[in-house]
Order: C-alpha cells, then sequence, then structure tokens
C-alpha cells in the first residue's frame, strides 16, 4: 500500500513538473514572439521612414513621389487591422518606382543619394528577414499549442492565438539585386 502511494506521487509529481515545463517552453515562446513582432515593427518603421525620406527628397520625380510618400504615409499611420494591406501597398509602391534600375542610378546620383539609396537597400532586405523571424516564432507556438496536453491543461493561459504577419514583402528588383 505504501509503495503504491509513492509511486503514484512519484508519477504525479514527474507530470507536474513536465506540465510545468511545457508552460515555461510556451511561456519563452510568446516572449520570443513579442521581441520578433517589435523587431519587425521597427524594421518596418524604418523602411517607410526612409522611403517617406526618399520621397520629399526631391530626387524622384512628382508623381513617383507621390506614389511613394502616400503610401509611406499610408504605412506609418495604418491601424493594427489595416497594417498588413498598408505595408503590401508600399512594397507595391517601392517596386512601382524602382522597377527600372535607372531610377536608382539617379537617387545615387543626388547629393546624399547613395548613402539614402544604401539605406533603403538594407531597409527593404531586413523587412523580409524580421516578417519570417516572426512567423518562425508564432509557427512554433501554433505548433505546441495545438498538442492535447497544452489544450486539456490551459497552459496557454489567457495568451492569445498568436497570428503571423502577411504581406506581400518582394523588394523591387533594383534593390534585390544590390542587395546580395
Amino acid at each position: 500500500m505504501t509503495a503504491t502511494l509513492i509511486w503514484t506521487l512519484v508519477v504525479l509529481v514527474a507530470i507536474g513538473l513536465y506540465l510545468s515545463w511545457t508552460a515555461g517552453r510556451l511561456d519563452r515562446l510568446h516572449a520570443r514572439i513579442d521581441a520578433a513582432r517589435a523587431a519587425l515593427d521597427a524594421q518596418l518603421l524604418r523602411r517607410a521612414s526612409v522611403a517617406q525620406e526618399l520621397a520629399t527628397s526631391k530626387v524622384l520625380d512628382p508623381a513617383a513621389s507621390i506614389v511613394l510618400y502616400e503610401a509611406a504615409h499610408a504605412a506609418r499611420q495604418a491601424e493594427e487591422e489595416q497594417r498588413e494591406v498598408a505595408e503590401s501597398d508600399l512594397s507595391q509602391a517601392l517596386r512601382a518606382v524602382f522597377e527600372d534600375a535607372r531610377q536608382l542610378d539617379v537617387v545615387r546620383e543626388a547629393p546624399g543619394g547613395d548613402a539614402a539609396a544604401r539605406e533603403l537597400t538594407e531597409a527593404v532586405r531586413r523587412v523580409p528577414m524580421a516578417r519570417r523571424f516572426h512567423n518562425d516564432a508564432v509557427g512554433a507556438v501554433r505548433r505546441l499549442r495545438q498538442h492535447r496536453k497544452v489544450r486539456w491543461f490551459r497552459l496557454a493561459g489567457h495568451a492569445p492565438f498568436p497570428l503571423a504577419f502577411e504581406m506581400d514583402d518582394e523588394p523591387p528588383p533594383a534593390l534585390a539585386d544590390r542587395a546580395a
């Protein structure tokens, strides 16, 4: 009788430790999502700021400046629900403006244009990486939260189910070629 009770307690303690470890892992993954989202937000803001600065620099032709400025402004001011669409629109505007590689050469020829082109290239290159890191973290949490033990014992607590950030982040060919 005593041996059975001891083994039962040992098994219950082992299960409790395992569930505690799983809950801790889930918490760390949620923290990783928060950090990745902050990094993604910073990269998106940087890209929009650089695009907006370039649009107001009078280096581009007026039509391209207006298109780029409006898309960058919309991306910076977008509410959370509309953020993915606004960022996709900025990506499309960047591709439209820099569809021709000569447009980037025009930017580079302007005073301070070489630094602006380099900064835009880096910003455009970093957005897909930051989004990939964020979405990888979201995928890891989703896979763990689908396990029965997590659902049955409510190990996720009241944390909202994480959502991936889906947007069009294809860089303009002129900027992608220079980033490689």
